[in-house]
């Protein structure tokens, strides 16, 4: 499941951290498949089809969270750097504005 607090898009490391935590239940598929789908004791116990049906739920708002949290950062990146660039061209000698401007092209 996708932790309930919203993605900073400033500290590039913890944006990382944030979806490394987000894809944990793609990384435990396995053990996931392997819980979900029943041994053949516990078949009349469990309904299959329905606990496949919240688990592949699961793994699609999992995706489509982190794709809504990637294309935010995507978006508010590249208007950072849309602004750095106008300040860019009145600023021509500013190394420090060029530095960040660098720094927010590689982020993106």
């Amino acid at each position: 499941a996708a932790p309930s607090g919203a993605a900073s898009c400033e500290d590039f490391a913890e944006f990382q951290e944030f979806l490394r935590v987000m894809r944990t239940i793609d990384d435990r598929i396995v053990h996931e498949l392997n819980t979900t789908i029943p041994t053949a004791s516990f078949v009349g116990k469990i309904d299959a089809s329905q606990t496949c049906k919240e688990l592949y739920q699961s793994l699609m708002d999992a995706h489509t969270s982190r794709e809504r949290i990637i294309k935010n950062c995507i978006a508010q990146t590249s208007s950072v750097v849309k602004t750095l660039r106008e300040e860019r061209e009145k600023a021509q000698d500013n190394i420090a504005l060029l530095k960040q401007l660098r720094k927010e092209q590689t982020k993106v």
